[in-house]
């Protein structure tokens, strides 16, 4: 026999497919939750891991990091306490000009109204800058550009890491000269103790015009490297 439309028979049929959709959209439902759970946890993982690698990374890089040397600096500048430092009378006044200076490299005398950012050079910077920035009491670390690389990386090595300007020097009469306002030492190779003497003594120097002015805000020269 026919079931008929809205018979007993029909019905319970109609109901039976409906539940059986709905089982079967919740099935899938739930299988999507599942799905989207276990990628959600696995981005979670994904990115603790980049996070903590990154971490590493910093912290690598932060012990491994060659450390600025650490002076006590703001001395009076005394020469007489380091053999073989020079001083001069050089005076201070600023010009829009280039300038012919007594010492070479300079130690003081006119120059820029700009100072120079301290920082590492990679090339000759200019002097003019460069002597504003020793009136606020950077030392200007030059070197004959002939040294070699493995000396050139033991005196960066003893520089602070602040007031203090490092390039080369063509036709200096050492192969590394410290020139500090109105003083300066000449000496042969990075070995040598008289750098830290020097650098204790001289550098940020409360006996310079200009002394607590900064040595970044102003200009970098070409071939800054930091």
């Amino acid at each position: 026999m026919t079931a008929q439309p809205g018979s007993p028979i029909n019905k319970a049929s109609l109901k039976q497919e409906r539940t059986a959709k709905r089982a079967k959209k919740l099935e899938q439902y739930h299988r999507q939750q599942k799905r989207s759970k276990r990628n959600r946890l696995i981005g979670i993982i994904g990115g603790a891991v980049v996070i903590v690698a990154i971490i590493a990374l910093i912290v690598s890089a932060f012990v491994l990091a060659p450390k600025a040397a650490n002076y006590a600096g703001g001395g009076a500048g005394n020469a007489s306490s380091i053999d073989g430092v020079e001083t001069f009378s050089n005076v201070t006044s600023h010009i829009e000009t280039a300038v012919t200076y007594e010492q070479t490299p300079p130690a003081g005398g006119p120059h820029s109204r700009a100072w120079l950012n301290c920082g590492v050079y990679d090339q000759a910077v200019p002097s003019e800058n460069a002597v504003h920035s020793l009136e606020h009491g950077a030392i200007w670390v030059t070197y004959d550009p002939a040294i070699s690389d493995d000396e050139l990386k033991a005196l960066k090595a003893l520089l602070p890491s602040t007031y203090v300007i490092l390039a080369p020097f063509e036709g200096i009469p050492a192969p590394i000269v410290l020139s500090g306002w109105n003083s300066q030492l000449q000496i042969d190779n990075a070995d040598d103790p008289r750098i830290a003497e020097f650098f204790t003594e001289f550098w940020k120097s409360t006996n310079v015009p200009e002394d607590g002015s900064p040595c970044s805000g102003a200009i970098d020269a070409p071939g800054k490297v930091s």
